[in-house]
């Protein structure tokens, strides 16, 4: 069954909020998908309450917005086909290496526990998640030339998306670590950035 890691911003006493949760928790059952719910509390948590008071409730997929004031079904059906990932690590409707790096903003709670999971079932080539903070990985190599070349080959990557990893370099070897450090935490553009670097090493151009 498919896996929606959903943030939901809220407070207590709002009644849209409970309303709109109360949506969403039926809508998703009986259309084969289950639900990993995260509630932020914004009155706890000053940058979500700066961007968000306003708005909630705000349910995130992922980091894509799928909707705002009320429950809208078309966009939370149209998001959570765009971001569920299922229990044997196969994306749903896309490929966690063909989505892009997203700038992360602030106010924005790192995956935890459960959350994690479905998203590091994606990758291959032995990512550990680390105390929940980061990914990490070393990979092997015949040689000092091509560990500098898989370096200069993820750093492009790395330019490119706007999302760079701290890379340690030695011989025969490439230590790759991955967080978020606006949050101090992980979100999806790690996994993403990781995905990327899977394709790298998966097409062999590490070596």
């Amino acid at each position: 069954m498919p896996t929606l890691s959903v943030t939901f911003y809220t407070r207590p006493g709002c009644h849209l909020c409970d309303d709109a949760k109360a949506a969403m928790l039926a809508w998703a059952g009986p259309r084969g998908f289950s639900i990993a719910l995260r509630e932020v509390n914004i009155d706890e948590d000053p940058a979500a309450h700066e961007r968000y008071w306003v708005h909630i409730p705000v349910a995130m997929i992922g980091e894509a917005e799928a909707f705002r004031h009320r429950f809208d079904a078309d966009a939370f059906e149209r998001v959570s086909r765009e971001n569920a990932v299922d229990r044997r690590g196969e994306a749903v409707m896309s490929e966690l290496a063909d989505k892009s790096c997203v700038p992360c903003r602030g106010g924005v709670p790192p995956l935890r526990g459960e959350e994690l999971a479905p998203y590091l079932e994606l990758l291959r080539n032995g990512w550990s998640v680390v105390e929940e903070h980061h990914l990490a990985n070393e990979f092997k190599l015949p040689d000092f030339v091509s560990a500098l070349a898989l370096v200069n080959r993820i750093g492009a990557i790395a330019e490119a998306e706007g999302h760079h990893p701290d890379i340690q370099l030695g011989w025969g070897r490439v230590g790759v670590t991955i967080w978020t450090h606006k949050i101090d935490g992980l979100t999806e553009s790690d996994f993403v950035l990781a995905a990327k670097i899977d394709r790298l090493i998966d097409a062999g151009e590490g070596s």
